[in-house]
């Protein structure tokens, strides 16, 4: 058994440890308030975007509209791979690299990775071929920030660099549970065709000028959707497991102190006993 100084060591190393976990997870608490009301608001937007392009492209063939609609066979294609830039969440990180790996070994075609977070670009560094790292995003993170790599990715797309476009994500459900996503990013996903969709509209300017502007617009928004969902879930994520880490703690330090008390009552009694023994010993002289 440790000795009562030892144990004394790792009770206060222990307690140090539970003061900085709880502070993070007060830190990440705060940071999830305002990173889950950005995602909540631009939800709608980016629901109801979809939405008009599938009832503006109802009477109209999208194929014909835009490059970005075209499905063509598949030689590369692009991952966009949204992680954070630091650890301490859990199992985050590692959930999103993992689904990266399991779609990987299932393609026969050519694969480049765009990483948006540190962790993301220290997984594949060494063993994919790496198009662009984009970890800098969080420091300012934006629309405009996030639309400027889209705008890359979308030039290289139409010039038959990559034939499709995927983002893996954790998407945002609540502060306790996140859940990885893949979605298909270009081509953009045609809306199914319905016979019971009233198409009598007199568009101004024409559906195909209005469709042109509003598929840009989608696809910038629906990677800058999977990265604030990928915000939101990393401090849901962080602010769990520094929970945990910290109930853990507590839960260690308490083992730590009962085994204190009885090392402190069996060295008391010893010394009772030697004591005892002692006077003993001076009685029988």
């Amino acid at each position: 058994m440790a000795n009562l100084k030892e144990i004394r060591g790792r009770i206060t190393s222990i307690g140090s440890t539970m003061q900085i976990t709880s502070a993070m997870k007060m830190v990440a608490a705060a940071k999830l308030k305002k990173a889950q009301d950005a995602i909540v608001m631009l939800r709608p937007y980016s629901e109801k975007l979809t939405e008009l392009i599938e009832n503006v492209s109802a009477g109209t063939e999208l194929e014909e509209v835009s490059t970005f609609t075209a499905e063509r066979e598949v030689k590369k294609a692009l991952y966009i791979v949204v992680t954070s830039n630091r650890g301490l969440a859990g199992a985050f990180n590692s959930s999103v690299t993992k689904e990266l790996n399991v779609l990987l070994g299932n393609v026969n075609h050519e694969v480049e990775i765009l990483t948006v977070g540190k962790k993301a670009f220290d997984a594949v560094r060494r063993s994919r071929t790496v198009y662009g790292n984009h970890s800098s995003v969080f420091d300012q993170l934006s629309f405009d920030v996030v639309a400027s790599f889209t705008e890359q990715v979308m030039k290289d797309y139409s010039e038959g660099r990559f034939d499709k476009v995927f983002v893996i994500y954790n998407k945002f459900i609540n502060a306790a549970t996140q859940e990885v996503r893949t979605e298909q990013v270009l081509p953009i996903a045609l809306p199914e065709k319905s016979s019971d969709v009233n198409t009598d509209y007199i568009f101004e300017p024409s559906a195909r000028e209005i469709l042109e502007g509003l598929i840009p617009k989608s696809i910038k928004t629906q990677v800058y959707k999977a990265i604030l969902d990928s915000v939101a879930a990393e401090h849901g994520a962080r602010m769990t497991a520094m929970h945990k880490a910290t109930d853990n703690a507590q839960a260690l330090k308490n083992d730590l102190v009962i085994t204190y008390n009885k090392a402190r009552q069996a060295a008391i009694t010893n010394e009772i006993l030697e004591i005892v023994s002692g006077a003993e010993a001076l009685k029988s002289k």
